[in-house]
């Protein structure tokens, strides 16, 4: 694979599990290939709850209302429909995020600032190989929204 992007499923494994699923993202890339992953950004994330505005909206969704609540654990409503799968089973700050994919052998890691306001997610590029930071800054570039 030349890329894989993920947006919003490592939240879904488990702490363990974590690792194990970006060892594979590796194991199918090829040599020059990358990763862009996005998931909750849990520091900006608590800091609403330590505001104590854990069911107010954070920002609205096309699904709705997003609040702190769901984006800790998982959409509420579609976890009341059953879908169980929906459900948030660990998390990640940027440095907690960094942090794994290097342990788990990504070369080279560029992230966003932390916690964009209006949606509270990080978002990494990560490369198989090692790159210079330019080349990882046009990565982003091409592959972070603006």
């Amino acid at each position: 694979m030349d890329a894989i992007f993920s947006s919003h499923n490592i939240e879904h494994l488990y702490p363990h599990e974590v690792p194990l699923a970006l060892k594979e993202f590796l194991r199918v890339l090829k040599s020059d290939g990358f990763a862009v992953i996005t998931c909750p950004d849990l520091q900006s994330v608590c800091a609403l709850v330590a505001e104590d505005k854990l069911l107010e909206p954070a920002y609205v969704a096309p699904a709705g209302p997003i609040a702190p609540l769901d984006i800790l654990y998982g959409h509420r409503p579609s976890l009341a429909k059953g879908n169980l799968y929906m459900a948030h089973r660990c998390g990640f700050t940027q440095k907690v995020l960094v942090g794994t994919l290097r342990a788990s052998g990504f070369q080279t890691i560029a992230s966003t600032a932390r916690g964009r306001a209006s949606f509270f997610d990080l978002w990494v590029v990560a490369s198989k190989s090692a790159r210079r930071e330019d080349e990882m800054r046009a990565l982003a570039a091409a592959h972070f929204p603006a």
